[in-house]
């Protein structure tokens, strides 16, 4: 009896891989968008390294199938060719391709790698979240998990991290970085497209890393300049708020700073401005009252291994002062 199938397996490996790189070819998070200098020098040295890789690929698979299906007439002379074909396609060829290749690669990086940016952005890379300071007129200006970029400027990003190594990563903008405990790294990109664009940790660092996410956004220069100045500003918020008591009797300044309030934390994100990032809990969900209430209510069930205790047990009154007070933080 034959035995029916559904398809090769092997086929329907290569369907879903070439599905999965095709979906690494759009939206914000494109590797090939050229959204930003660097990632274009990236796309031109990618290219002729596909192309010239398929080229070869296909001439070595059309010399195999004509070697197997020809009968040699004259050995002597087939030994001769295949000494040549030693020679040169296994010895002259690729060293002449990737001496080339190299020379091309270190002309075309080159770039990539050298002078400072108008812009100076500090980034540290945390368990599982992004820690991002920029400098200002007078003083730090303290973020988290979200980048502000100007148009058509280089900026200069000094890399570090607290506890492992992390990777930092914008697919659309440029290549990316190695983040050290005890060392700070630079990278300098230069976003050319405005627009929202995604940025990941590419290294394993613990039980969240694919959820350490981080959005990056490019304005024009005007606008930017408009947002550092709204960022450095301290949060507007009254002494006798009530959700500001509410976060403060249960502890919440002890780990999170809010400027212009007695909440100076240092260990968990920047909370001053809170309200005007896009995305919760380092990028993995939509800010939203909802969204908030369930990451503070139980912030491991959002984010596996988030250092965040639980607030399960506010009540309900409380609870909505917190969420109300904290979407209020723009």
């Amino acid at each position: 009896m034959r035995r029916q199938s559904g398809g090769s397996p092997r086929v329907w490996a290569l369907v879903c891989a070439g599905a999965l790189i095709l979906a690494g070819c759009s939206g914000p998070q494109n590797w090939l968008s050229g959204a930003g200098r660097e990632a274009q020098a990236v796309e031109m040295l990618f290219w002729p390294l596909v192309i010239g890789a398929g080229v070869i690929w296909t001439l070595v698979m059309a010399i195999a199938a004509y070697a197997v299906r020809t009968t040699p007439v004259d050995p002597e002379r087939t030994e001769r060719l295949a000494r040549s074909m030693v020679r040169w396609g296994g010895v002259a060829l690729p060293t002449v391709v990737l001496a080339g290749l190299l020379t091309f690669g270190l002309i075309v990086l080159r770039d990539t790698t050298r002078g400072q940016g108008e812009t100076v952005v500090e980034v540290d890379g945390e368990q599982w979240w992004w820690r991002v300071t920029y400098e200002g007129e007078d003083g730090p200006i303290r973020d988290a998990n979200e980048i502000h970029l100007p148009a058509g400027q280089p900026v200069t990003f000094r890399l570090t991290s607290d506890d492992v190594i992390h990777s930092f990563w914008v697919p659309a903008i440029g290549g990316k970085m190695d983040m050290i405990p005890g060392r700070t790294n630079e990278l300098t990109l230069t976003p050319t497209e405005t627009g929202i664009w995604n940025g990941v940790c590419a290294e394993f660092c613990g039980d969240a890393h694919a959820q350490m996410l981080f959005k990056v956004v490019v304005t024009d220069p005007d606008e930017h300049a408009a947002t550092l100045e709204r960022l450095a500003r301290p949060a507007d918020v009254a002494d006798d708020d009530p959700g500001l008591a509410v976060f403060q009797e249960n502890g919440c300044g002890a780990c999170h700073a809010i400027r212009g309030t007695p909440a100076q934390g240092r260990v968990g994100p920047d909370l001053t401005h809170f309200a005007s990032r896009t995305t919760l809990a380092a990028g993995i969900r939509e800010i939203t009252p909802d969204t908030l209430r369930r990451w503070i209510a139980a912030p491991e069930a959002i984010k596996p291994g988030a250092d965040m205790p639980a607030y399960d047990d506010l009540t309900e009154a409380d609870m909505s002062r917190l969420v109300d007070f904290l979407m209020r933080l723009e």
